[in-house]
């Protein structure tokens, strides 16, 4: 029952952003510090899946994980600024995509990997990674792409990443360690409480600037279709041009294509005088996970080879 209700994932978020959209009281309750709490329960999950073995696994096949790494925090990114300036998007909207493209793969990726027949272990260990990257990049990359835009504050944004990502990241992964029996009774319900989680941070922001997004419900909706169709595109083709097989190529393609969505939103929240800048991370939520699920069943009704979808991270 766990696993289908974990599957439909999209779907739950996809009804939390209509339902904010259409009756903002239904999820503008969970707001300030509850969206704060909310994305540290969803780290906090994804810390008690880590063990210190996963990070030697990095050192042990350490180039399908940098690949990932520096797609995640290349092409989305530069993607988000390109996207921005050419629509035009007004300036609130503009930063938070930028935002948005500069943040850490989303933990959701690792479901949508397993769902497309993909490679999980690789998987996990790019979204670890990439988390622990965005305590630096994510800030800096927003400073440098946004900085022309409206002032950042790098060194808060810093701050914040470190308090709302790696300490729960940290204390998940030191009760694996210390409190493993714990940590297996609750593992099997940490998924569906993170996309609970998740659902009630996009039904908020979207509750919240309902008005906003219904007047520029075309030009956001594009803009984050573009951003994550380009980044699912662009991940794909580069574990082809550096010639992995199709399972690590379906792989980088999710973790480039989806991001942390509930980051932005917190980021935005606190760092950004005004609150439409956090509207581009709570779309993109919606649009990350219904596009990601489209391309896992695709991919999935495809299959793989025994070989390529083997649970080796590669070499």
């Amino acid at each position: 029952m766990l696993d289908v209700l974990n599957r439909l994932f999209p779907v739950w978020i996809l009804l939390a952003g209509v339902i904010g959209l259409v009756h903002p009281p239904a999820f503008t309750w969970f707001s300030g510090p509850l969206i704060v709490w909310g994305l540290a329960v969803i780290m906090l999950g994804m810390g008690i899946t880590l063990t210190f073995d996963d990070f030697r696994q990095v050192l042990a096949a350490p180039r399908p994980v940098l690949l990932g790494f520096v797609g995640q925090f290349t092409i989305m990114p530069l993607l988000a600024w390109a996207v921005a300036t050419t629509l035009e998007l007004d300036t609130p909207f503009a930063v938070g995509l930028i935002l948005t493209g500069a943040c850490p793969g989303g933990t959701a990726s690792n479901v949508v990997t397993y769902l497309a027949r993909a490679n999980v272990p690789l998987s996990v260990l790019m979204t670890t990674c990439s988390t622990m990257g965005a305590i630096v990049l994510t800030p800096l990359l927003t400073a440098w792409l946004a900085g022309t835009l409206v002032p950042v504050d790098a060194w808060g944004l810093f701050l914040s990443t470190v308090q709302v990502v790696l300490l729960p990241v940290v204390l998940g992964l030191t009760l694996n360690q210390l409190s493993p029996r714990l940590v297996r009774v609750v593992q099997p319900v940490a998924p569906l409480v993170a996309i609970l989680a998740i659902a009630l941070i996009v039904g908020s922001i979207v509750g919240q600037s309902a008005a906003a997004i219904r007047g520029s419900a075309g030009v956001l909706t594009l803009a984050v279709v573009l951003l994550h169709s380009g980044g699912f595109a662009l991940g794909h083709l580069l574990g082809r041009v550096f010639g992995y097989e199709e399972a690590i190529q379906r792989t980088v393609s999710i973790e480039v294509g989806m991001q942390n969505s509930g980051l932005s939103v917190v980021l935005a929240r606190q760092h950004f005088a005004d609150p439409l800048t956090a509207v581009p991370g709570a779309m993109s939520s919606v649009a990350h996970t219904v596009i990601g699920s489209l391309l896992a069943a695709a991919w999935r009704r495809r299959g793989v080879t025994p070989a390529a979808g083997s649970g080796s991270a590669g070499a």
